[in-house]
């Protein structure tokens, strides 16, 4: 009865957040970038950039100058997506490299194919994302959300922080964007179950899989900041897009997006330009810590602020990943 109660509650709040988003979305238009500067020289790695929004984010950094990295595990789209951006900019730099976010073992491995380059690193922005699978592990017997969403990126992003420091300075800080979702909102998170075996909801894991990486995102930050580190972290909600993430829904949610997704929700362009701006914006130089919705600082949840609770998942994801440095 517990079980089929917390479903259904996981349920709830993921779809009112999704209702509330799209009354938004009705009534306000979507965020704008502005003319940004160019980023020749600088060197990015996007994570799921190439589909939906991580193509755009990929395509319009290319169009800056930027150096890109697709990161992604299915290598013929990367490669597709890769000769798009070329044929369209003709002299912009931008290739793909193989990373599947659901083993540990592929993350460091394609950290140290990225090393062996010897290029800098100024942006990551981790894109890619699953939602509403059904339940599922990873190769490593992590649930699939919270493996893929959450702990791959967390390895990631801390397997490259070295290179991210070493690669910015004062006033030319390095950028980390991450990719949240409103649905953390509802999300909760039990350190005694974050593989959802006692009692497993893919809306409630996908929302958890959200809120952590916004609980990641604010106690690296402030590590970063502790050691006067140049290295920026910034969290982007990108609202309601229409893309592939939403081919899991339910049947009788699919056939009442159907009619509203045209309408209401945002292109990928769209719901790319906040990740775009946090990546390259010259006004948020030097700033971090910060949740962006339709390119505006916005609150987030008020469990995202507990620092309590953003050091234990720390210290638990770094025992999950194998990480000894804390």
């Amino acid at each position: 009865m517990w079980r089929f109660l917390h479903i259904i509650l996981g349920f709830i709040r993921l779809y009112l957040d999704g209702v509330k988003v799209l009354i938004y979305q009705l009534f306000n238009e979507s965020f704008r970038l502005p003319d940004l500067p160019k980023q020749n020289g600088k060197v990015a790695i996007v994570t799921g950039g190439a589909r939906g929004m991580g193509y755009e984010i990929s395509r319009h950094l290319v169009s800056l100058g930027m150096h890109v990295f697709i990161a992604g595990n299915e290598e013929e789209e990367g490669l597709s997506a890769v000769k798009k951006i070329q044929e369209e900019f003709s002299q912009g730099k931008v290739e793909f490299m193989y990373l599947d976010l659901a083993s540990l073992t592929s993350v460091r491995k394609f950290v140290q194919r990225y090393k062996a380059k010897s290029l800098p690193l100024h942006v990551v922005i981790n894109n890619a994302g699953i939602m509403l699978v059904s339940e599922r592990r990873t190769e490593d017997g992590f649930e699939l959300h919270f493996g893929l969403n959450y702990l791959g990126h967390f390895l990631l992003t801390n397997l490259l922080l070295d290179l991210l420091k070493k690669s910015g300075k004062p006033g030319k800080c390095s950028r980390i964007v991450i990719m949240s979702s409103s649905t953390h909102y509802g999300g909760r998170l039990s350190l005694e179950d974050l593989q959802g075996r006692k009692c497993y909801s893919a809306h409630g894991a996908y929302a958890q899989s959200k809120l952590a990486l916004l609980l990641f995102s604010y106690h690296l930050q402030d590590k970063l900041w502790s050691k006067a580190d140049p290295v920026t972290v910034n969290t982007v909600d990108p609202g309601m897009v229409d893309t592939a993430l939403y081919d899991n829904l339910c049947g009788p949610a699919q056939l009442a997006k159907r009619p509203f997704a045209k309408l209401l929700f945002r292109t990928p362009a769209e719901g790319a330009s906040t990740a775009i701006y946090a990546a390259a914006a010259s006004e948020l130089e030097g700033i971090g810590r910060l949740y962006l919705y339709n390119g505006r600082k916005t609150e987030s949840s008020a469990i995202s602020y507990d620092e309590q609770l953003q050091a234990r998942l720390w210290k638990e994801s770094c025992a999950l990943v194998g990480l000894h440095k804390t």
